[in-house]
């Protein structure tokens, strides 16, 4: 993925990371670990796994040296997935969000991420910075599949940008998520 250049006049990039043995790799786990349930998290040892597909892009993103957050996804040729976004807490509310999906896009694919459904406060103001950012919502019943023992799939709103997806590209998406995206992973 190239690195690019966002407006304010600092740069904003994805740098990306490659090994579980860089550095700065524990210090972007700690935020994963805080951002996001246990039950939508990687394993440690499925982290690492996913590191070496080609496919897989754990990003850092930066503004100038300035970290701001995390944008962990899949690149294929015809979409990126982006399976986990989260910037600082401390950062949050500062438009840093909406700028680094921006930046994503601008690698001219089509781009497809998963939300809980919109039925609390955080979860709709989660849908509504996405619609501000361009995505829309797909009416697919959708299931992700479990990321560790002992729990369930669960159901899940997906978003596009920067249209809705067609029954066939939904398709080909889920196909992705289940065959390359979880097949490490536990099966119920």
């Amino acid at each position: 993925m190239k690195l690019l250049t966002v407006r304010h006049g600092e740069d904003m990039e994805l740098l990306r990371i490659k090994t579980d043995k860089d550095e700065r790799f524990r210090a972007a786990m700690e935020l994963y670990a805080e951002s996001f349930p246990l039950h939508e998290r990687r394993t440690a040892e499925s982290q690492s796994a996913a590191l070496a597909d080609e496919d897989y892009h754990f990003n850092l993103i930066f503004d100038g040296d300035i970290f701001l957050g995390l944008l962990l996804c899949w690149e294929t040729r015809g979409f990126v997935y982006v399976e986990h976004f989260c910037i600082l807490p401390e950062l949050r509310g500062k438009n840093y969000g909406a700028m680094a999906l921006e930046l994503l896009s601008r690698g001219g694919k089509g781009v497809i991420l998963e939300i809980d459904p919109p039925v609390d406060d955080i979860s709709v103001r989660r849908k509504n910075f996405y619609e501000r950012a361009g995505y829309r919502t797909n009416g697919f019943e959708h299931v992700h599949p479990p990321y560790r023992r002992g729990f369930n799939g669960h159901r899940l709103v997906i978003m596009s940008s920067p249209a809705p997806l067609s029954e066939e590209e939904y398709k080909i998406f889920a196909r992705y998520l289940s065959e390359t995206v979880m097949r490490d992973e536990p099966r119920g």
